[in-house]
Parts: C-alpha cells; structure tokens; sequence
C-alpha cells in the first residue's frame, strides 16, 4: 500500500534541507523557493518598510528590480536594504536623447553566441533614430543599429508570445497605397500573439496575421550587419542606410477578425478564446461584453456593468496569470471571472464569479435634504460618488507572478488625510493574507503606479510637475533586512 501524501505544513528549514541535499529540480527548487518566501512574507514580525524616497523632475520607471532616472540616464539597482546607484550615462544631446526603453532578458531554454547576450540589456530609442542596447548592470554599449532615414521611430514595445519586439514610428498621413491595403481612417497598430491589431478612427478594430504577412510579401530577409541587394550591397543596420522596407504589401491581407468597439478597446484572451468590448453606442456605455471569439456569439452572463457613478470608470481585463480568467475592477468591489464552455461545443460559454473582493464601508446613505440651523431646508443635487475620497475605495490591483499574489490598493481618506494601504490576495482563492500601511498620504488626484517584486514595493506618483518614488522593503520587526 502507498504511503498517504496528503497535503502538510512544510516549514522553512525543511525545504532548505531538501534541496542542500538535491532531491528537487530546478523548476522545484524555484517553486519551493517561493513557497518559503511567501510563508516569511505572512509572517507576523514582518511588515514592508519605506526605506527610501526620491523625486524628479523627469518621470521615474521601475522594471524588475531597477529604478530609472533621468530618462533612463541614471539606473540604481534595488536588490540590497536601500537602492544603491548602478551606472550613471553620459549627458546625451536632444537628438541623441531616448525616446523609449525596453528590459530585455535572454532565453533560459538556449544559449546565445556571446556571454553578454545573456545577461540582461537596456534596448534604448533614441531621437534621431538609433537602436542601442546596453548591459542592464553598467550601462555599457553593447550594439547599436540605425534605423531608417526615412522614418521617425519613437516607441518600443513587446509581442511576448511570440518572443520578439517591434519599434514603431510616429504616425503619418495615409499614402494612397496604404488606403488601398488597409482601407482609410487608421489611427494605430500594434502586434499581439502574433496577430496585427488596426484601429479605425470610425471606432473599428481588425485584426490580421502577422505571420502570413510575413511569409507572402515579404521581398527579401534581413540580418543586421549583413549585405541586403535592397541597399545595393551595402549593410543592413549601418549610417546612412538603416534598416530597409522589406515588406511590400500588394493587396489587402485576410481580415482574421473585425468589431467596432468604444474607444478602439478590445482584449482578447480566455479558454475557448474569447474577446471583452463596449460597443460604440451610448447605451452600452459602462457595459463590458465577453463574447466567443470564434462566432461572436455572447457568453451567459457575458455582459458585465457595475453601475458604478463615478469619477474613474471600472476597468476590465484577462487575468495576467495566463489562467484564462478575468479581473473587473470597480471603487468599491473587485470581481474575478471565470469562463466555462468547451472547445467545440455549440453551446454558449458561461461566465461565472471565481471570487469577489469589496471595501468596508459604513453603507448610510446621505440624507438628500438637510435643515440647517435656522431652519433652511437645503436639498443635495448629487448623490455621493462611489470613488468619493472620504470612504474607502480600490485605486489599483497588481499581480506578483512568482508567489502568486493580487496587491490591491485601498485608499481611505477619513478625515481628509489622504491614507493609503496595501491588501495582499491569494490569487487563487482572494483570500486576504496580509494588509501593509503606505506611509505617504495618497491623493486620488494625481496619477500612480505600484510595481511588487518579491519583497520590494515601489509606488511612484506625480505630483503636477514633479514625480516622486517611494520604495518599501520587507522588514523585520529588529529592523533588519529579510
């Protein structure tokens, strides 16, 4: 007979025992590794600590365990108590300045050519159309590529699925060739999963394969610092060539998918695939539709509105923990979907609650007529907003992936002073495990951004013209680092 496995507390010690002796894997090691951090996370002589603050004149960013300056000009690193100043860069002229950043880290299921490919890199945009990339510890130059003479690159972002990053450029007016290709009125494009996301300016989203675009028109395959015949032999990559157009659209590609959508918004994610959308009318305003990518067909109970009347709207997206599910997030309640539906049936999805979360308030309702002293009778036009700064609402949900925790921030401002904390939410039931004070006053006002990274919490905020950032480590109760 086996012996029974049942589920049982693991302390601390005994895990790192096991792996000093090798009985887990890699992937096991990591998990475990998480497993203790979180049980010293909930620990209750232990609390996150502000242990630094700095302000600026120029916005502040923080990615994976870096706070950058100066736009980006300045790096410190946040792995010891206080962040201590990685590498400053040379003043850059304003042609030379970045115009976007992006982190980028090597593969862990392959080995690239040189040993500094692996180490993280800083891919940097600069004014005047370069491409660098410099080591995310010194700053140093590790390539550099032109661009184009032609065309003025300013953003840099991600496709993740598909592992690879694109640079787009500032948009200019329609050619007519373009019209041909794409229709008339775009106003954007971006690449997702490896699918081609244009929006209209008449509120209409389509979508395309970006691979089958590849494959069909494109003329001829580029490697930097290689010869093109599209440049006459002369290298792809150097001054005064840049990179050439290699892609030469002749005909309008399939449309995969098309909807006409309120503000260009549209997700798509789930299992079966599904998309969430507000329809262009006024009627649908504040409503959140869940509908089956494959037919359009709208799921059961797939029509979500808070009713909210507020100054920030409820926001809705797919979950970021690739679990399929969906997080809508209202002042005074956080919903966790779930859809339900198989593959090939012909029957509708459901979408049902996972969990919910909702603030603590005190539930009076304010009188609409109030008498005053001398017997006036004074009617309110308003009711109270939901998001009313005097009662305790939900301004910002974060997920930490490696321990699997929702960050929830609460604000309360009794009294008028502006107080905020932080709820930490098991992810998978919404449990509440641990709540942690902020200590600088919060003004729903201004515009705010938390990063949680194991046990660093950076909340940076603007302040009109000046940004600020506040960095909190986890603490013992002696004061000494965990």
């Amino acid at each position: 007979m086996a012996p029974y496995r049942g589920k049982r507390a693991v302390n601390a010690a005994e895990l790192l025992i096991r792996r000093s002796r090798g009985l887990r894997d890699a992937g096991t090691i990591v998990r475990h590794n998480m497993e203790v951090f979180r049980a010293l996370l909930f620990q209750d002589n232990r609390n996150f600590i502000q242990v630094w603050s700095r302000a600026s004149k120029s916005p502040i960013m923080y990615e994976n365990g870096k706070i950058y300056f100066e736009n980006y000009q300045i790096c410190y690193g946040c792995v010891h108590s206080e962040p201590q100043i990685l590498y400053k860069l040379p003043e850059r002229s304003k042609l030379e300045k970045f115009e976007d950043a992006l982190l980028c880290q090597s593969p862990l299921n392959r080995t690239l050519a040189s040993p500094s490919d692996q180490k993280p890199s800083l891919l940097a945009l600069t004014a005047n159309n370069w491409l660098y990339r410099l080591s995310a510890d010194t700053g140093e130059e590790l390539q550099r590529v032109y661009l184009s003479p032609r065309h003025k690159f300013r953003y840099l972002s991600w496709d993740v699925s598909q592992e690879i990053f694109y640079v787009k450029s500032i948009q200019n007016k329609e050619t007519s060739v373009a019209r041909q290709v794409f229709g008339s009125g775009v106003t954007d494009a971006v690449l997702s999963q490896g699918v081609l996301v244009v929006s209209y300016s008449n509120k209409t989203v389509k979508l395309y394969s970006f691979e089958h675009i590849v494959q069909r028109y494109m003329t001829e395959k580029l490697i930097l610092g290689k010869q093109s015949s599209l440049l006459g032999g002369k290298t792809v990559g150097d001054v005064p060539f840049g990179i050439p157009v290699n892609i030469h659209i002749t005909d309008c590609p399939v449309v995969l998918f098309e909807v006409s959508c309120s503000n260009n918004s549209i997700r798509i994610g789930g299992y079966p695939w599904h998309y969430i959308y507000t329809p262009p009318h006024k009627n649908h305003k504040g409503t959140h539709h869940i509908c089956s990518l494959k037919d359009s067909t709208t799921a059961t109970n797939g029509i979500q509105n808070m009713n909210c009347c507020s100054l920030e709207s409820d926001w809705i997206i797919f979950h970021p923990d690739d679990s399929g599910r969906i997080i809508h997030v209202g002042p005074t309640i956080i919903n966790v979907l779930k859809i339900l539906g198989e593959l090939n049936s012909s029957c509708p999805s459901m979408v049902v609650k996972d969990f919910s979360m909702a603030t603590h308030r005190n539930n009076i309702p304010n009188a609409q007529v109030t008498v005053t002293s001398s017997g006036r009778t004074v009617k309110r036009r308003f009711h109270q907003l939901d998001d009313d700064p005097d009662q305790e609402t939900f301004r910002l949900v974060e997920y930490e992936d490696e321990l699997d925790l929702l960050a929830v921030v609460v604000t309360n401002g009794e009294e008028g002073e502006g107080r905020a904390h932080i709820q930490l939410h098991d992810n998978q039931s919404g449990q509440l495990l641990r709540t942690f004070d902020l200590t600088e006053q919060w003004d729903e006002t201004y515009r705010h951004e938390l990063s949680i990274d194991k046990d660093t919490i950076v909340h940076v905020e603007q302040k009109k013209t000046t940004f600020c950032c506040h960095l909190y480590k986890l603490i013992t109760a002696k004061n000494e680092e965990a």
